[in-house]
Formats: structure tokens, sequence, C-alpha cells
């Protein structure tokens, strides 16, 4: 995502973000308190001083110790959460992935995994008399709800932009090989506007709306730059050794 967003800054477009990815960024910045202060390598910095280095490994060393030191000092990272609502929330580290689960009544349980930013949507501004650009950051989301006793269950397949859930696809996947059954149904949003209303209400009360949407963005730009710091780091120690 790191790659994504610092390409569209040298096209100018970071600067005009979308005013809820800029809400979530500047949230970051505010919340220090509860910033994660330490990272595995950060204890000692300089620990290759007892070690020769050539010219070359030494300078790739000083880059990535000042890479580490701007990304932390630009938005220290916070620890992740581990609840959203009614939702458990499983980070997984070192994958571009996250697993949110709950139960909804006495016998279903909805499982969502959850993509780090996949995709970037350049859009006009809005207003008669711009001509600039804003960027639009984009996660994807597989929404699994199943019933207990039921050998079947309803996945959903979303797009997760910053304020608004969008879904694309309905699929029924049998339990017995985790796989959708061969029919994998209509584009959603091909199917009667009735149907396509009284879904977006099912999955609304369990919790999968434009507020889950908030949360997944500001979650996932705290997650890439946990990281982008960890890969950093587990560079630096590698060039180090």
């Amino acid at each position: 995502m790191a790659g994504l967003i610092r390409s569209a800054a040298q096209r100018t477009l970071f600067s005009s973000y979308s005013a809820t990815s800029k809400a979530l960024i500047n949230g970051l910045h505010c919340q220090s308190r509860n910033a994660i202060s330490t990272f595995p390598f950060q204890s000692s910095p300089y620990s290759t001083d007892t070690i020769t280095k050539s010219p070359f490994e030494a300078n790739i060393l000083r880059i990535l110790r000042n890479e580490i030191e701007y990304q932390i000092e630009y938005a220290p990272p916070q620890q992740p959460a581990t609840k959203f609502n009614s939702y458990t929330v499983e980070d997984q580290p070192g994958k571009q992935l996250m697993i949110m689960k709950a139960k909804y009544g006495e016998i279903e349980d909805i499982e969502i995994k959850v993509s780090m930013v996949d995709a970037v949507e350049v859009v006009p501004k809005p207003g008669d008399d711009s001509t600039g650009e804003n960027v639009r950051l984009h996660i994807s989301l597989l929404v699994c709800i199943s019933k207990e006793n039921y050998s079947d269950a309803i996945e959903c397949w979303c797009s997760a932009w910053p304020d608004s859930l969008v879904i694309h696809k309905l699929y029924v996947r049998t339990n017995d090989n985790k796989r959708p059954s061969l029919y994998k149904g209509p584009h959603f949003g091909s199917v009667c506007e009735k149907l396509q209303k009284v879904f977006r209400r099912y999955l609304e009360a369990r919790g999968v709306n434009d507020e889950l949407c908030a949360f997944l963005h500001e979650y996932m730009i705290n997650k890439d730059r946990i990281e982008l710091i960890t890969w950093l780091g587990k560079i630096k120690s590698l060039v180090e050794k």
C-alpha cells in the first residue's frame, strides 16, 4: 500500500485525499499516547558498531535507520484494535489480512476476512471549478454467515470504501469442501432492487455497514504502518548480520 500512496503523492493526489481518509490519517497522528513506542529492532540501532561493514553496507544501514525513524515519527503506529462493536478483531502479523468474528443470535456465526488496501481510485474533486483529483482507497472483504447444524453458508464479497459498502457477489458455500457451489449466482447489482435493499439491511443488522468501512480503513492504515516498519527492520537486521 505504501508504494501506491507514494506513487499517488508524486502526482499531487495525496494532498487532495478524500475528507474521510484525511480524518483517519490525522487520527493516527493525534493518538500518540497509544502509539507503539518500540519495535524489536529498535533496541540497539547501532549494534553493528563492533562489526566491520563495507562503506556500501554501512550506507544501506544508515538509510534504513533514517527511514525507520522517519516512519515512526511521521505517524506513530497504534496498538491494533482487538474489538469493534460485537466483533472480535484478529490481526495477522506479517500478512495482508485481518479476520473479524461475531455471533448473531444463538446459532449464527459471522466471519469477515479483510484485505489490506488493495487498490486506489482516482476521482475528480467535487465542485464546478475544481480541476484537481482525489484519491480513494479500496479494501476487499469476504463475509461468511453460517448457522449451526447447517452445512451451507452465505458468502458475500464486498468492497469497503472509506464511507460506503458495495456488495458485488453472493455465494452459497458448502462447509464440506469450503468452496463455493458450482453456480456462483449473478452479479449483485443485476438482481432486483427489492432483493438488493433487503439483503443490505440483512448485512447492516449484522454490523456489516458504512460504520464498519470507516473502522476498516482506520485499522488498515495503521496496520500498513506497522507492517512497513517491521519489514524495514527485518531488512536492516539481515544486512547487519
